[in-house]
């Protein structure tokens, strides 16, 4: 027979103690973990280095901007891929402070045609990436990231203040003395 030792309360925190140091930290959450293979990584770098690779378009010419643009959406249709405001950028050759200020009008001369490719190619961006968080396809956290740092979606809180005397209805001071 094994030889135990006497159930002291000694013995007990020292049982607890030792359980304790076996046991590991608990660890991110599974979806909160990066988890692509080196296939998958592969698969990204190329899809990026496609429009990485394009030649320079003329940016002042509005029909070069939207042929980018319509590429840059089918080469995601070809790849499997969700199309992103980087991406765009990428395809396009800007940087997205660029795409943004073209997109309200503070670039390219005012010209209504950059902000209306931009805007179309936004509205088309927003309208896809509600429908991936809708279908479950995209974690709830990383739309409401995109939304806001790429659409202008806000957290919102209405406060309405409404004056209120908690004496009642404000009366003379004569009243009150006699109150």
């Amino acid at each position: 027979m094994a030889n135990k030792k006497p159930k002291t309360a000694q013995n007990e925190m020292q049982e607890v103690a030792e359980k304790v140091i076996k046991k590991k930290r608990p660890g991110k959450s599974e979806q909160m973990k990066v988890q692509t293979t080196p296939e998958e990584n592969s698969r990204y770098i190329r899809h990026v280095m496609a429009s990485y690779n394009l030649p320079p378009i003329n940016i002042d010419d509005p029909k070069q901007v939207q042929d980018r643009i319509e590429w840059y959406f089918n080469h995601c249709i070809e790849d499997g891929m969700k199309p992103t405001v980087a991406g765009i950028c990428n395809a396009l050759g800007v940087d997205r402070t660029t795409f943004y200020l073209w997109g309200v009008g503070e670039r390219r001369g005012k010209n209504p045609e950059y902000v209306n490719l931009v805007k179309k190619a936004q509205t088309t961006l927003r309208e896809l990436w509600e429908q991936f968080a809708a279908d479950g396809k995209v974690n709830p956290v990383t739309f409401i990231f995109l939304m806001k740092n790429h659409f202008g979606y806000t957290d919102k809180q209405e406060v309405v203040v409404t004056p209120n005397s908690p004496l009642g209805d404000q009366s003379d001071t004569k009243q009150l003395e006699e109150k």
